[in-house]
C-alpha cells in the first residue's frame, strides 16, 4: 500500500472506532434504569453550604441570584 492509502485507511479506522465507542456509551446510558440514582443527602447538604458561601449566604433559589448585573 502507498503511504497515502495507508493514511486514509488509518483515518477511516480511527473514525469508525470512535463512533463505535460513542454508540456503546449511548447504548449503555439508555439501558440504565432511571430510578436507580438517588442523591446522597450529605453531598447535597455540603454542596448547598458551599454555594451559600460563594454567593454570600443568599438562598440558592433566590431571585436575586438569577438577576443579571446591568
Amino acid at each position: 500500500m502507498s503511504p497515502h492509502s495507508l493514511t486514509l485507511v488509518s483515518g477511516f479506522v480511527a473514525v469508525v472506532s470512535v463512533n463505535i465507542v460513542i454508540a456503546f456509551y449511548i447504548f449503555m446510558a439508555l439501558k440504565e434504569p432511571v430510578d436507580k440514582h438517588e442523591p446522597d443527602a450529605a453531598f447535597v447538604a455540603q454542596a448547598k453550604d458551599s454555594v451559600k458561601k460563594l454567593t454570600g449566604n443568599k438562598p440558592v433559589d433566590s431571585p436575586e441570584s438569577s438577576k443579571k448585573e446591568e
